[in-house]
């Protein structure tokens, strides 16, 4: 199966809300759990784990790395640092979206409220009933599990097309908006996908999914309870007959890598479109000047993989090529950020620079105006932000900013010369800036240059023009005045 050249599917992290609208929550002090999260942060998020032997058999695990497990009594507790025959459940999906959990070995169900849980019910009532909030990154690739092929925008037909081979460019992000249970999916441009299979521009109920899972995969049943499918050809996604999620109904969600564009000093765009050698001769971007970043968990290097799959690579005499089909130390780079540009030295300590020719070559020990490249981020046109403490929102009483929402505000990320301007996307969107006492503010009649830095797989560190870096403090407030880079200046996005 194609997994966007590198990475598995997404494993799946949730909230689970239950009947009083509140989270299941993983206590530190005694491993013990309660029903009494107002909105999910770190402590009401779960991963689900199936069991290698029994794909309907799930392990629920805590941020704590335990195990939810329930006895022969219901008594509940999340302690078990391993998955045991206790911490065996089975999850019975509802007509409305919501989930029953019942003990594998006890065939009892899971309910109650704050403080009250137990796994002791004979039957499913309202308390045993659970709604799913996803909590991963909601920007990412849909994977039809079927045609083992990757949904985009088709602009000319106006759909989203399930027929990529490989997730590719802007049209590949999907954005997942959640709303009261529900999910919609966002295309690049900002429209969402009717159940019709058309696309409209605003959320409507025939825009909105409730999200099932089977097998470890989802499934999005629409309003009138049938399920998308790829449908055609072009394999259109829309709604098909079935009331029941088989094969063709089950989608994958993959991280999304950042993809960008390099433009030299003689402002032409680095390209493979000449074979396997990479230079910057091209005036135009295409998918062939377009370059996936996949940031290695461990180094924090860099790789840039091409849209036939292969990357670059340092050869002999410092020529850099498209030609290694897997991960080595030639195809790692180290990024240096200089404000609106950015260097790339090779694995031999060299920086790359732009040859005469186009070429590009790690021959130069120090940076000049040749080996300075303009990097550009095309496939984030809308920007949603994580931290250590939750998502990024406008404040509801004030123009300042929040890092601590279980809910997400959109941004439009706009590029401007190697900087970008970030701008609410509310009508009449103002700007951000950041204000002299160093609050994030979303008001801005005039945009402010924020320059972002990937610093790590997955995350990135945004400064702003004074130089500091975007955090968030321990009360949720965002400032811009972070001197270095830590946990609090780091964003999902």
């Amino acid at each position: 199966m194609p997994t966007n050249g590198v990475n598995n599917a997404l494993k799946l992290q949730f909230g689970l809300i239950n009947h009083e609208n509140r989270y299941l929550t993983a206590e530190a002090f005694g491993f013990k759990v309660n029903a009494s999260g107002s909105s999910m942060k770190k402590k009401q998020i779960w991963t689900l784990e199936q069991d290698d032997q029994d794909g309907q058999v799930v392990f629920l695990r805590s941020h704590l790395g335990r195990y939810l497990s329930s006895d022969k009594d219901g008594k509940i507790t999340c302690g078990a640092e391993k998955p045991d025959p206790e911490c065996r459940f089975l999850i019975v999906p509802q007509s409305d979206g919501r989930w029953a959990l019942q003990s594998e070995p006890y065939q009892r169900y899971f309910g109650g409220a704050a403080d009250y849980l137990s796994c002791f019910a004979q039957a499913i009532g309202e308390p045993e009933l659970w709604a799913v909030h996803l909590a991963l990154h909601p920007q990412a690739s849909l994977l039809s599990v079927a045609r083992k092929r990757y949904a985009h925008l088709s602009a000319s037909e106006g759909e989203f097309s399930v027929d990529s081979n490989i997730p590719w460019g802007v049209d590949s992000l999907v954005t997942l908006v959640y709303v009261e249970g529900k999910y919609s999916l966002k295309t690049c441009d900002s429209r969402f996908l009717s159940n019709d299979g058309k696309l409209v521009k605003e959320n409507i109920p025939t825009t909105c999914f409730t999200l099932e899972l089977k097998s470890g995969k989802l499934a999005f049943k629409d309003c009138d309870g049938k399920y998308l499918t790829p449908m055609g050809p072009t394999g259109t996604l829309r709604s098909g007959r079935c009331s029941k999620p088989g094969k063709d109904e089950l989608f994958d969600l993959e991280e999304s890598h950042p993809q960008v564009t390099f433009q030299a000093a003689s402002k032409r765009y680095v390209s493979v479109k000449q074979g396997v050698s990479i230079s910057a001769n091209q005036e135009v971007e295409t998918d062939m000047e377009t370059f996936q970043m996949e940031i290695d968990k461990e180094t924090r290097k860099c790789m840039f993989r091409t849209n036939g799959g292969s990357y670059w690579t340092l050869v002999s005499h410092g020529e850099i090529q498209s030609t290694a089909t897997e991960v080595e130390a030639n195809t790692m780079f180290d990024i240096e950020w200089r404000g609106c540009r950015v260097t790339l030295k090779a694995s031999n300590g060299k920086y790359v620079c732009t040859k005469k020719n186009g070429q590009l070559s790690a021959v130069s020990d120090v940076a000049g105006e040749d080996e300075l490249f303009l990097m550009k981020l095309i496939n984030r046109p809308m920007l949603i932000l994580r931290g250590e403490n939750g998502f990024v929102c406008h404040h509801k009483n004030s123009n300042t900013l929040v890092s601590n929402r279980s809910v997400y505000d959109i941004f439009s990320l706009l590029f401007n010369d190697g900087a970008y301007h970030i701008k609410s996307q509310c009508v009449g969107g103002k700007f951000w800036y950041v204000s002299g006492s160093g609050l994030v503010c979303s008001d801005g009649d005039k945009a402010e240059d924020f320059y972002l830095e990937f610093l790590e797989h997955g995350r990135v560190g945004i400064k702003a023009s004074n130089g500091k870096y975007l955090r968030g403090d321990q009360g949720g407030t965002l400032k811009g005045d972070g001197g270095a880079v830590d946990a609090s200046s780091l964003w999902e996005y």
